[in-house]
């Protein structure tokens, strides 16, 4: 399983540990993933995504799922995440036309 944010994009990084005598050991910093259970307004469903904690916070941040999906550019995002903004979308745009 990949250890990537499926909204941000966010990975492992590589660096070094440096200790006080300055001795350098080559590490990996993982991201801090979650497994969460998101709720889309405008679908009405749950759904469960692998996301990062500071991923969580600006999806509360944002307004909601619906929203955060909305405005993130569709790079960063997982194939999952991608498939369910189209949808998100779609639905959005359809409710507008109807109101």
């Amino acid at each position: 399983m990949a250890r990537r944010c499926e909204l941000t994009g966010k990975n492992a990084q590589v660096g070094n540990k440096v200790s006080h005598a300055n001795n350098k050991t080559r590490t990996r910093f993982m991201p801090n993933l979650c497994d969460v259970s998101l709720m889309s307004d405008a679908m009405g469903l749950t759904y469960r995504l692998r996301i990062s904690a500071i991923a969580l916070k600006s999806v509360e941040h944002a307004g909601g799922l619906d929203a955060f999906l909305l405005k993130q550019n569709n790079e960063s995002l997982s194939d999952k995440a991608l498939k369910l903004k189209r949808s998100i979308a779609k639905k959005v745009e359809a409710q507008k036309a109807a109101a």
